[in-house]
């Protein structure tokens, strides 16, 4: 079990998850110090310590995957599956963005999500099986101010990983889109400006949003249930995907109020 992003928000919340059920853990992000936080929070959630691998990885450096991936199959001898859920949104007007803020989140949110996924792909098509997750979100099937980059981003992660899913089926490979709504993480403060500055801002619409750890669960449920789409949250803008296909104005009028960040309101 394979997860990027997991040093916090819901790709914590899913280690912990896994931890109780006694998976074997492969923990991967940036920041060392805080994944072997997780770790240690794993082991507590009944993970053994010897099967849980902290695996620093910035899913931008596509140069370094292939012996990441070899890491990992040297620790495990296998790659079950991977959950790609490291990520980076914005919370800037398409105006005063910065074309060098629009790659960032391309090659955050998309390119490397389709490296390290290839990497992946090759040793679960050797296996005949495998299971790849992608956490993308609402963003992904609607517009939303402010987000201009990441919405486009997530859109295209969708279709990747659509595409992905007709391609392999026939190989033992499944594959599951993630969608949240907002759910409490730090998504909104480790967003970008438009000049690459952190927004360093909780919106009101993430801290009002679903529990991390109910978050997780539910995506827990929809992997046991081989669900091909799992979407989660509790608030107004998880109707809008089902909205958007009858009533694209209404949604419109909803996504420009409450995409809005709280110091543009």
């Amino acid at each position: 079990m394979w997860i990027t992003g997991a040093s916090s928000g819901i790709g914590e919340a899913l280690a912990l998850q896994f931890a109780a059920e006694g998976a074997k853990l492969v923990l991967s992000a940036r920041r060392e110090s805080e994944l072997q936080r997780v770790k240690v929070r794993c082991v507590q959630a009944g993970a053994t310590d010897g099967e849980v691998l902290v695996l620093p990885l910035d899913v931008a450096d596509e140069a370094s995957m292939p012996a990441a991936v070899e890491s990992v199959k040297t620790a495990f001898g296998r790659i079950d599956m991977l959950i790609n859920n490291a990520g980076l949104s914005q919370r800037s007007k398409c105006v005063d963005t910065s074309m060098a803020v629009y790659r960032t989140l391309f090659e955050v949110d998309v390119l490397g999500q389709i490296a390290l996924t290839k990497a992946v792909l090759r040793q679960m098509l050797q296996q005949g099986s495998g299971h790849m997750a992608v956490t993308s979100s609402v963003a992904g099937k609607m517009g939303a101010p402010y987000r201009t980059g990441y919405c486009a981003a997530k859109h295209a992660v969708m279709g990747f990983f659509d595409a992905l899913r007709a391609e392999v089926m026939d190989h033992g490979i499944h594959v599951t889109t993630i969608t949240p709504g907002f759910v409490k993480t730090a998504v909104s403060d480790n967003a970008l400006r438009g000049d690459g500055t952190k927004f360093n801002r909780t919106d009101s619409n993430i801290a009002k949003g679903m529990d991390v750890d109910k978050c997780a669960a539910v995506i827990m449920k929809g992997f046991r249930k081989g669900r091909m789409e799992i979407a989660v949250g509790e608030g107004i803008e998880m109707h809008a995907l089902w909205l958007k296909r009858f009533f694209p104005g209404l949604v419109l009028k909803l996504a420009a109020k409450v995409g809005k960040p709280d110091e543009a309101a």
